[in-house]
């Protein structure tokens, strides 16, 4: 089992978790490998050659089971969902779910080990250095919670109708709640559905193409 302690939030631009996520220990990679829940929080810089542009790219992925989940997911800068560019369907399950592009991305990556959970809000952008052609990334993050409780055991079948509507509650080293950053808080509830979801098929936070923005 993970030992996530806490770290409520971090400085923007400061913290290590900002460009790769959640750092794992060895033996939680491969608990979730052996459990078969797969989660690519990677964000890339692609070159669209027809509308001559670079764009972000982020996965959907991950999953649960009974004792373990992992999801990262990716919204909007202001908490409202993305369009994916593909949904991703497979035989298997607690993999990749949808691909995303956009010039501004914000990553919500989880993990869940029983009902502690940790978790990381970032933000990635395009930052054009001068000299250079392709831009890199600027990321940031925006908060970052270790040993957050779930009130409830959300991935079983009797708790479902709950998923979607509970988050972890942080606490500070002294004991007091962290409030979540609020442009992002349903998304961190649907996240938590997402690490909740065993056998998981599906995007958590994504909207099909041409479908808009909404809150998420």
């Amino acid at each position: 089992m993970a030992n996530l302690n806490t770290t409520p939030k971090a400085r923007p631009g400061a913290d290590r978790y900002a460009p790769h996520g959640l750092s794992l220990p060895r033996s939680v990679l491969n608990a979730l490998h052996k459990r078969g829940i797969h989660c690519q929080p990677a964000v890339s810089v692609e070159h669209q050659h027809l509308a001559n542009r670079y764009v972000l790219r982020g996965v959907e992925s991950g999953g649960a089971v009974s004792d373990i989940g992992r999801a990262c997911a990716f919204v909007a800068p202001d908490g409202s969902s993305l369009p994916w560019l593909q949904r991703i369907d497979s035989i298997g399950v607690n993999g990749r779910h949808a691909i995303y592009l956009a010039e501004n991305l914000v990553r919500l990556e989880m993990l869940r080990v029983g009902q502690t959970c940790e978790l990381v809000v970032t933000s990635h952008t395009l930052s054009c250095t001068p000299g250079h052609t392709r831009p890199g990334i600027r990321s940031e993050v925006i908060f970052h919670g270790r040993d957050g409780s779930l009130p409830r055991d959300l991935w079983k079948p009797h708790h479902e109708a709950l998923r979607g509507s509970v988050a972890p509650v942080f606490y500070s080293r002294a004991g007091e709640v962290v409030p979540l950053p609020p442009p992002f808080e349903l998304a961190i509830r649907k996240v938590t559905a997402f690490v909740c979801c065993i056998g998981c098929k599906h995007s958590h936070l994504g909207v099909p193409p041409g479908a808009g923005r909404e809150r998420v």
